[in-house]
């Protein structure tokens, strides 16, 4: 039995000194495809899986066993590369501690045992009779792993192995490619640790209060640990930037390091994850350590949401596990281990709320800076900042551009500028096209001429020589086909494109300007304001994507009648967002939310839209369905996510259509699901003084079955009733609607509006008549009734096409009243009781 444990030993030796060598194998492989690689790139799983697939006894083991074996091999490749020990005897780094190394194996007398010196006389002798003790083959190999194992001189009577002691040729090789790589993963190191982007914060517009807050919390720490030191006050260690996509949370980071001059480590979260267990908590570990290493630093983490999810979500034990490593080396990160050379964290998220709440409590992640949607001032800022290197042309209005782009994040308007940059090109370039074709139809025409009069001189020697002799004139003529006929068959040099028919101006200037442009030509490629305005129906912002909603093209002078409820709506939404100094003045405080309610199409929404155009500020449209859900917990997650995305976007508008569907009596014997809705609109309503600039528009057609409790003084304050219009309201608002409609002289809208049949008519119905009525006259003017209509039908001219008295009598016919009597006598009644 004491002569096996040797043997077992050998075995196992010999078994990590085999995956140790395909290891090295595979790094050189990966060495030749990419002269960066190194060993600190090698994954466990990809190694595993080489190892494995080669076969032989190493590709029989155990999954755990390989798996050990794999570890030990990978962890020594990188001492080895961190000490520059590279092509070194593999055997005696596997005799340390990174090799899980059976406890039974006999290494104390290396010299006195009979087994390994006939075997090794054996393999060395020329014999053909092998030895019939050693029943295990190829040993020469195995003793020579042994021995390097050993690490120790043979005894005097050992006869020694050729190679054992002084490495191969092989070896000196690798060595050499090693040290090459090592070099050359230096330098790329090096160059990791700077930021990939040359922007600075003077480069970057319209968040002039996040950079005042990102230099109170990362820029002082990084540049003057000092302060700190000398003060006592405790350092920060991580910051939490959040907001929309697009606000730039990434290039930020880049410009704070660029700003602080410190390195600079950008890592996406995702790229954390790795298939086998526990190589993404050593990924994590191996980046911290590193950044301790080139303290001062700046660790900036994108997506960090990725690999943080809460843990009590019952997420997978990997992702556990991942969030309990990152605590751990935040908190590691103490300036007083490291001689006061910070590292700061600096986290970027789409969805702060999906971050473990353990990892935004002081101590890990210090501050949260919200990047939010910018507002007007701030897009005109940004709009400036990204123009400042292009050539523009004078007519460029900011402000103008800053209107008309809300909702835009600064990704909006950069993709804004790109887009306006190509129809400056693009406006160039036809001029350039139009040009040149006007100069070559200008050419040929002179060429054409030139080849007439050249014919004409040609006729006139004919006719000449044709008088002198009729003989000479005949072989010339023959001489002149010839060569005429030798010519046509001659190819040209020059080969002049067809012009394709309609080609777009890009293609045709390619065609016609091969070689750089002139000077002269470049002259006139300047974006000017149009091609902004052209460019920004091309653009969809971000923040639409996200929830908002455009801003809505409907001014005041659209809205016809309702002067009242213009007025209080003017006063209770439109001039706090305008003058919030001068409410602050007087002491009074911006109402929460205002409620329209009234009879169906008498214009609410309509000035819900207006509201918004006048003010230009983030507009958000909700519709009460469009947030129930069948999920429980999921309608009020949604009615939280609105007001959340309000508050990063304000001065904002939220506007609830259908409202009574969101807010119905808790006490009408409602499910449990109605209550919940209704008691997080409440809570998210009472919030409302904190999130100063959020405002709540509500419109329903039946405040009767709301709750009570939402139009309680600090919630929905302020009720408007929108009724339906008296007779001159319906006659204001029927001139609005037929403004722009061909009517003919004998329409009298008075007369019209006057009629009882309009007495119960809202807005919309009005919208209704003048629509039906123009119907009517395109069908007695222009398509024959009953009639197909073709393609190659003949309209009527539009200037002779008028709609008549009698067109509007037809459509009285068709359009009934929205509301009814009995409609209009109930509104009236909660008129007096609302």
């Amino acid at each position: 039995m004491a002569g096996k444990k040797p043997v077992k030993g050998r075995l196992q030796k010999q078994q990590e000194a085999k995956v140790y060598e395909l290891t090295v194998d595979l790094l050189e492989e990966k060495c030749q495809a990419d002269d960066t690689f190194c060993a600190k790139n090698l994954s466990n799983l990809e190694v595993f899986r080489y190892v494995q697939g080669r076969g032989g006894p190493t590709g029989r083991l155990g999954k755990q066993e390989l798996g050990r074996h794999v570890d030990a091999a990978i962890t020594l490749l990188r001492q080895e590369e961190e000490s520059g020990m590279f092509g070194g005897n593999p055997e005696n780094g596997l005799n340390g501690d990174a090799m899980d190394v059976e406890e039974d194996v006999d290494i104390a007398e290396p010299s006195s045992g009979p087994i390994f010196g006939a075997e090794k006389k054996e393999d060395t002798s020329t014999a053909s009779t092998p030895a019939a003790s050693t029943p295990v083959p190829d040993s020469n190999s195995m003793n020579k792993s042994v021995v390097g194992l050993w690490n120790t001189t043979p005894a005097a009577g050992t006869p020694a192995v050729s190679g054992a002691a002084t490495p191969a040729e092989g070896d000196n090789e690798k060595k050499r490619k090693r040290e090459k790589t090592k070099e050359r993963t230096a330098k790329k190191q090096k160059v990791e640790h700077k930021s990939e982007l040359s922007i600075s914060l003077e480069d970057l517009g319209g968040i002039e209060k996040v950079i005042e807050q990102i230099t109170k919390s990362v820029l002082v720490p990084l540049t003057h640990p000092e302060v700190y030191k000398t003060t006592g006050l405790t350092m920060p260690r991580g910051v939490l930037l959040h907001g929309p996509p697009g606000c730039g949370k990434t290039v930020l980071a880049n410009a704070i390091a660029n700003k602080a001059q410190v390195p600079f480590m950008s890592i996406s979260a995702p790229s954390v994850v790795s298939g086998m267990s526990g190589e993404s908590e050593k990924k994590i570990r191996e980046i911290f350590e590193e950044a301790r290493a080139i303290a001062p630093c700046l660790l900036f983490i994108d997506e960090i949401d990725a690999v943080t999810p809460k843990r009590e979500g019952g997420g997978r034990g990997m992702e556990t596990r991942i969030v309990a490593q990152l605590l751990t080396c935040i908190d590691d990160l103490n300036p007083e281990k490291n001689d006061f050379r910070p590292v700061i964290v600096l986290g970027a998220t789409n969805r702060p709320d999906a971050i473990d709440p353990a990892l935004r409590r002081p101590g890990r992640f210090d501050e949260e800076i919200a990047m939010a949607v910018p507002d007007r001032k701030s897009r005109e800022l940004i709009l400036k900042a990204i123009t400042r290197p292009l050539k523009l042309n004078d007519d460029i209005d900011f402000e103008l551009l800053a209107m008309r782009t809300p909702g835009y994040v600064a990704a909006d308007l950069k993709a804004l500028v790109t887009a306006a940059g190509s129809m400056a090109l693009e406006r160039a370039f036809k001029q350039l096209v139009e040009k040149k074709e006007a100069g070559q139809e200008t050419n040929d025409r002179i060429e054409e001429i030139k080849g007439e009069d050249a014919m004409d001189v040609e006729d006139v020697k004919t006719e000449t020589i044709k008088e002198e002799d009729t003989a000479t004139v005949s072989e010339t003529a023959v001489s002149e086909t010839t060569v005429t006929e030798t010519a046509e068959t001659k190819p040209s040099t020059v080969i002049t494109l067809p012009n394709p028919p309609h080609t777009s101006v890009w293609v045709d200037f390619l065609r016609m300007f091969p070689n750089p442009l002139t000077a002269s030509q470049l002259q006139n490629m300047v974006i000017a304001l149009n091609d902004f305005l052209t460019a920004i129906p091309l653009i969809q912002p971000s923040s639409k994507r996200e929830g908002f909603a455009t801003v809505p093209d409907v001014s005041w002078e659209d809205v016809g009648a309702l002067a009242q409820v213009r007025q209080e709506l003017h006063m209770a939404i439109v001039q706090p967002i305008r003058q919030p100094d001068l409410f602050k003045m007087v002491g009074v405080d911006a109402p929460g939310g205002v409620l329209l309610w009234g009879p169906p199409g008498c214009g609410k929404t309509l000035l819900a839209k207006a509201v918004a155009s006048e003010t230009a500020a983030n507009f958000i449209s909700v519709r009460g369905p469009e947030l129930l859900n069948k999920y429980v917990g999921e309608s009020e997650r949604a009615i939280r996510q609105v007001f959340e995305r309000a508050a990063l976007s304000s001065p904002c508008i939220i506007f609830f259509d259908e409202f009574d569907s969101l807010a119905p009596r808790r006490d009408d014997g409602g499910s449990e699901h109605s209550s919940r809705l209704v008691n997080t609109l409440l809570t998210e309503l009472n919030g409302l003084t904190e999130r100063r600039g959020v405002y709540v528009i509500a419109a329903t057609n039946r405040p009767d079955i709301i709750d009570p409790a939402m139009v309680r003084p600090g919630r929905l304050d302020k009720t408007l009733f929108v009724g339906l219009p008296d007779e001159n309201e319906r006659f204001e608002i029927l001139s609005k609607v037929c403004r722009k409609r061909p009517l003919a002289a004998d329409v009298n809208l008075r007369t019209i509006v006057a009629d009882s049949r309009c007495g119960n008519y809202s807005g919309a119905d009005l919208t209704q008549l003048a629509n039906e009525a123009g119907l009517m006259a395109l069908r007695q003017q222009v398509f024959t009734l009953g009639a197909e209509v073709t393609h190659d039908h003949k309209a009527a001219p539009p200037s002779s096409i008028e709609i008549t008295n009698h067109h509007f009598e037809e459509a009285f016919n068709k359009i009934r009243p929205s509301v009814t009597d009995a409609d209009r006598l109930k509104y009236d009644a909660l008129k007096l009781t609302w």
